[in-house]
């Protein structure tokens, strides 16, 4: 044992904790990735082929270490969309830039959501829409410009009753709050319930004429809803909105679309079909 130890060099761990980062950084690029999936799979494999052989189960050793081989030469070609983007990003050098992207994404996701839920407690209607890659400049270009920071304060302050500002959306995108009282298209869609009012129907709106997604505080039922691709999703809990808005933040422009958004994060969409006793403002 001693020998061992003697045997040990100094730049023995300078060697250890380089080719560790440089699995963590390749494992942050993977986040969020059909290949996470992949990674996690062959790590449940790895643990039970190494059980197997430490128990000296023949069979089961034998048949994990196949499909391990098989795995591992499979992965360059079903994830061969995933590699490729990883290889990008290392040569663009976002690598090392992600970090502070999800530092900045944590942060403004915390800030909407404690405004969302502050509205919310006080039964405050809101809209906030997230423009995407559709420009909403038509929209926003008559309403009040604000372009500031993006935070709890500025939202709430935006939407307090008897603010000039309350009456009307608020269109922010991926780095600032762009402007305030706008006003949004109402939805065409003829097969909504009489109960759904016009806050909700232009939050419909805005969603089927451009890619944003639309986050509603309700007046009357003090909920919150999504309303993306012109669907309805209602009574959001505090962690959906999280994940939400951090997909949204640390996604990448022109990646994705709106309805794998809801499909990943929510788990499912409900129709904006409300009924009789779901009166919604």
């Amino acid at each position: 044992m001693s020998g061992i130890l003697e045997s040990i060099r100094w730049l023995d761990f300078i060697d250890i904790a380089i080719i560790a980062f440089i699995v963590y950084r390749l494992l942050l690029l993977l986040v969020d990735t059909r290949a996470m999936q992949l990674v996690k799979g062959l790590f449940v494999i790895g643990l039970l082929f190494a059980t197997a052989r430490l128990m000296k189960l023949t069979a089961l050793s034998w048949i994990l270490g196949r499909m391990l081989g098989v795995f591992i030469i499979a992965i360059p070609i079903v994830f061969q969309p995933e590699i490729r983007r990883m290889l990008e990003e290392l040569g663009r050098g976002n690598i090392w830039r992600r970090r502070q992207a999800e530092e900045r994404a944590a942060q403004l996701t915390d800030e909407i959501t404690r405004a969302l839920l502050f509205l919310q407690s006080r039964k405050i209607g809101a809209i906030l829409v997230f423009q995407k890659d559709t420009g909403l400049k038509d929209i926003w270009r008559s309403a009040v410009q604000i372009g500031g920071e993006i935070s709890q304060d500025l939202l709430v302050s935006i939407f307090w009753p008897g603010n000039p500002l309350h009456d009307g959306a608020t269109i922010l995108d991926r780095q600032r709050v762009i402007a305030a009282a706008c006003y949004l298209p109402l939805t065409e869609n003829s097969n909504l319930s009489r109960w759904i009012g016009t806050r909700h129907r232009a939050a419909l709106g805005v969603t089927e004429v451009s890619d944003a997604m639309a986050l509603v505080v309700s007046e009357e039922r003090g909920e919150i809803a999504l309303a993306i691709n012109g669907h309805l999703s209602r009574e959001l809990k505090e962690g959906q909105i999280r994940r939400l808005l951090m997909h949204y933040f640390t996604q990448a422009t022109g990646t994705g679309s709106a309805m794998e958004v809801v499909r990943e994060r929510l788990g499912s969409v409900f129709s904006g079909r409300g009924t009789e006793n779901d009166e919604i403002d």
